[in-house]
């Protein structure tokens, strides 16, 4: 069953004597002994096709949320995903094509790519945006250095309820680049401490906010920015897009750079990746903006062209005036971020938005009216929220799963019984009086 054969000796030979060795340590004889392993690789034999694929579906079939009803979050979403996008998606021309260097031609990835920039500034409401970053975490990371670049200043303050992978994901980017960060802390009610920030600030770069944060909670970033900008700091939200079609957008509200993942416009949860993170800015900030952006222009006949406008990476550039090391960009996960809001379109998204929303609150109120269930917070959420139950929420999320549903993500931050829950527009009324008819019992059991 194997369809791929590696080199045969005969053929080993060949190639070495070729290039006029006759033994593989000959070829390799001016590589140093201690930059060599001295052993053999610690491998498994080699696997047949059937083998692989066998092995393959195993590892896919641990993935619970595909095959639980999923109220997980934290970053991650379970949205529904119409099929047009794979087929759309999956066409040679974009699933096969490679970084559009020639513009002559790559005329199609560069409109895909322009469109894509056109709707995540519609989104954000902000004047540019650049053709993707990586992540949303290495997005938000890359915002922190592009505020140091366009203020001149060396610290930035970061809400400590933005997502924690996001926090250790800027945390490091800063101390690579001998920077620093200050974490600014969240009130009882779940909102940004801004007196705290306000001490922070002085001498920062930016201050960081995600809207709505880890925990869900509606942000006030009308008043983060303001806080900001009297401290001639740049406002960095890090935000839902979800979310951004029924909250006011973050350049309405007052946001120099708006970042965030778009793993919920299309993309699959997929064990953790390939994401897609976006970004956006005000004009004044767009050549501190790291990746590439695409233009639109006209050639001399007058006809529509894209064009590759900005680059400012090592490679095209000198490296003391290169903003980052980002070299590319999701373009592929970019284009399924495209297609989606195109189908979609803009009441459509909004009616997505708001089905999140009204279900989650409805889920909310059924749980929150168990016995011995509080919410921590206060202030309004969106999408998803975090309560505290009378057990442990890692006992409710191994119990709830042999029951079939994916209840949520504990919050060790918050104390043991915190969990987290998350509720798109795909989860019915049945599904989510399952869920609680399911914790009701578990806290019964375990008590």
């Amino acid at each position: 069953m194997s369809r791929f054969t590696s080199i045969l000796g005969a053929d080993r030979r060949r190639m070495l004597s070729a290039v006029g060795a006759e033994t593989v340590g000959e070829l390799i004889a001016s590589i140093p002994a201690g930059s060599r392993l001295e052993r053999a690789l610690d491998l498994p034999e080699a696997a047949s096709e059937l083998e692989l694929v066998r092995e393959a579906e195993a590892l896919a079939s641990a993935n619970s949320a595909a095959s639980l009803v999923c109220f997980a979050g934290a970053g991650s979403y379970d949205h529904f995903i119409p099929s047009a996008i794979d087929h759309i998606l999956l066409r040679s021309e974009f699933y096969t094509a490679y970084t559009p260097y020639q513009a002559e031609v790559s005329q199609g990835t560069l409109q895909c790519i322009f469109e894509y920039q056109t709707m995540i500034a519609r989104l954000t409401g902000l004047d540019c945006a650049n053709a993707s970053m990586y992540d949303g975490a290495s997005a938000a990371a890359e915002a922190a250095l592009m505020a140091i670049r366009a203020t001149r200043r060396n610290r930035v303050a970061v809400s400590a309820s933005i997502n924690p992978r996001y926090l250790e994901v800027i945390r490091t980017y800063l101390a690579q680049g001998g920077f620093s960060m200050e974490t600014v802390p969240w009130l009882p009610d779940g909102l940004v401490d801004y007196d705290a920030a306000r001490g922070a600030l002085s001498e920062s770069a930016a201050l960081i906010v995600q809207q709505p944060d880890f925990h869900g909670v509606v942000q006030d970033l009308r008043a983060a920015a303001s806080l900001a900008h009297a401290a001639g700091a740049l406002l960095i939200s890090v935000t839902d897009p979800v979310a951004a079609a029924v909250l006011e957008s973050p350049g309405a509200a007052g946001a120099d750079i708006a970042v965030g993942e778009g793993q919920s416009m299309g993309v699959p949860m997929s064990f953790g990746g390939p994401f897609v993170g976006f970004m956006a800015c005000r004009k004044e900030l767009v050549r501190n903006m790291p990746g590439r952006i695409i233009g639109r222009t006209e050639d001399k006949a007058g006809q529509t062209g894209y064009v590759l406008t900005l680059q400012t990476r090592e490679q095209h550039i000198r490296r003391e005036k290169a903003t980052s090391n980002i070299c590319s960009n999701e373009a592929l996960m970019a284009l399924a971020n495209t297609i989606y809001l195109t189908l979609a379109g803009e009441s459509g998204f909004r009616e997505i938005s708001l089905q999140c929303l009204s279900r989650a609150s409805y889920l909310e109120g059924v749980l929150s009216a168990l016995p011995g269930v509080r919410r921590p917070f206060a202030a309004p959420f969106y999408r998803e929220f975090v309560l505290e139950y009378p057990v442990e929420a890692a006992a409710i999320v191994r119990e709830a799963a042999r029951q079939g549903y994916l209840a949520g993500v504990p919050v060790p931050s918050l104390g043991p019984r915190a969990l987290l829950t998350s509720v798109t527009e795909k989860r019915t009324k049945a599904e989510m009086d399952g869920l609680r008819d399911a914790i009701a019992g578990i806290c019964r059991e375990v008590k």
